[in-house]
């Protein structure tokens, strides 16, 4: 890697899941100097169903068209207008609510598929794994020294941390002692599954799966106190099944993993009184389940997204429910702030003493969360409200599809239509503002 004397920049990126594989093509794509660190032995992601809105589709087109091409090869296509479907999932069956994505637009498919394909393009020695962190710490020259728990030292002029929901590096550069440091329990758990396209049309109906105009069919069964969503993924080999259900216990496993043995028959359970189609829905999964807790960093939000020359991205810094299929999205926009924040700091380092290097790489990260600080935690807050209304929890709205509709609507509209152009432009100018226009020496 450079050394403090280098005329580059070199960052290291701590995970590998999808903020950290985006990050590393960002950086690659810029000609920047990145190590990616995975604990894994491999690029892994879980490999249930996400979607990607339409802001992250045009982010990861900005990050790298190459990026975005692999994207599309594995994102089923479709030439007709996609809308999403809320079905009154306790009383009727019927669609009682639509709202428009347009066309071959919030694709999805499995996270395994995305990242494998994704992971691919990123230079193999550019990445390293088993690596554990256990410790970061700021010398005196300005850079990082990573300690793994293998034993192993690494430095970097930048660390940024893509290490999720339960995230290392958060707790480094919060303190271990602090509460934003930890997700906590939003009191909704889920069950998820894929399931053949071919069991799933018996149970739900051609309408409902595919259909015969190749849709995607996203539809999503609401009512009280709980929803599941079905879409199809692996171009249309399988559907995803997400049931979500509010639970008022605490979350509690003896190993302190956000995941626990469920089953079939508790999922049932939690739909017993709703509508027949619904729960012919949760009868196709299999007896066996692994239960998922729904953590978000809502209760204590870490109060900034970096400390020096170390900084969280992804869920490591924002860590938001499901329910607005957004967390990946919002994470994909940190990964390119930051790949154009960094690349604007790599093209300034010749000639700079130590100082005025440390200098930049600090900008660039107060900018940075300038930047995203106020949009990705009114995510985790609207992600909430959504669970909500769909849960006819809200006061105001419960039941009343026409009163649910424009709610949901302005939290998705206020994802989608962000101007990615104009939050690339805003985040150079921002590390302008905090350099105050002068170039350090």
């Amino acid at each position: 890697m450079p050394s403090a004397e280098s005329n580059s920049l070199h960052v290291a990126i701590i995970g590998g899941g999808i903020t950290g594989v985006i990050l590393a093509l960002g950086l690659q794509k810029r000609g920047v100097d990145f190590t990616l660190y995975e604990r894994a032995p491999a690029f892994t992601e879980i490999g249930a169903g996400i979607g990607f809105s339409p802001n992250a589709e045009r982010a990861l087109n900005v990050i790298d068209p190459e990026v975005y091409r692999v994207y599309k090869e594995v994102a089923p296509p479709s030439d007709v207008e996609e809308y999403f479907q809320w079905v009154d999932g306790y009383r009727t069956n019927e669609v009682a609510a639509r709202l428009l994505i347009g066309v071959d637009a919030f694709q999805g498919g499995r996270r395994s598929d995305f990242v494998d394909a994704w992971s691919k393009l990123v230079f193999a020695n550019n990445a390293k794994f088993n690596k554990e962190v256990a410790s970061i710490v700021h010398k005196q020259d300005g850079r990082v020294s990573i300690e793994f728990k293998d034993g192993t030292v690494e430095e970097a002029d930048v660390v940024i941390g893509c290490d999720g929901i339960k995230s290392r590096v958060r707790q480094l550069v919060l303190g271990e002692a602090n509460p934003a440091s930890y997700a906590s329990y939003t009191n909704k758990y889920c069950f998820r599954a894929l399931v053949s396209m071919e069991k799933a049309r018996e149970a739900l109906g051609a309408d409902r799966t595919t259909g015969g105009d190749k849709s995607l069919n996203r539809f999503m069964y609401n009512g009280p106190n709980a929803h599941v969503i079905t879409y199809p993924v692996a171009k249309g080999q399988f559907m995803n099944v997400l049931l979500v259900i509010s639970d008022p216990n605490p979350w509690h496993t003896e190993d302190g993993k956000l995941t626990a043995t469920g089953s079939k028959a508790e999922a049932l359970r939690a739909y017993e009184d709703w509508h027949p189609r619904v729960k012919a829905m949760a009868d196709m999964l299999p007896d066996q389940l692994q239960k998922w807790a729904i953590f978000d960093m809502y209760e204590n939000p870490a109060p900034y997204y970096y400390r020096g020359s170390v900084a969280i991205a992804g869920d490591a810094a924002h860590a938001a429910g499901p329910h607005l299929g957004s967390g990946a999205g919002f994470g994909i926009e940190d990964a390119l702030v930051l790949a154009t924040l960094l690349e604007a700091v790599d093209a300034r380092l010749g000639g700079l003493s130590q100082e005025a290097r440390v200098e930049l790489c600090h900008a660039a990260l107060v900018a940075y969360n300038n930047v995203r600080y106020e949009r990705t935690q009114w995510l985790v807050g609207a992600t909430r409200e959504a669970c909500a209304l769909f849960h006819w929890q809200d006061e105001e709205v419960g039941g009343d599809f026409e009163k649910f509709l424009p709610k949901i609507t302005e939290r998705f509209h206020k994802i989608w239509n962000n101007d990615i152009d104009e939050m690339v432009e805003g985040s150079l100018g921002e590390f302008e503002s905090v350099l105050g226009g002068k170039l350090p020496n």
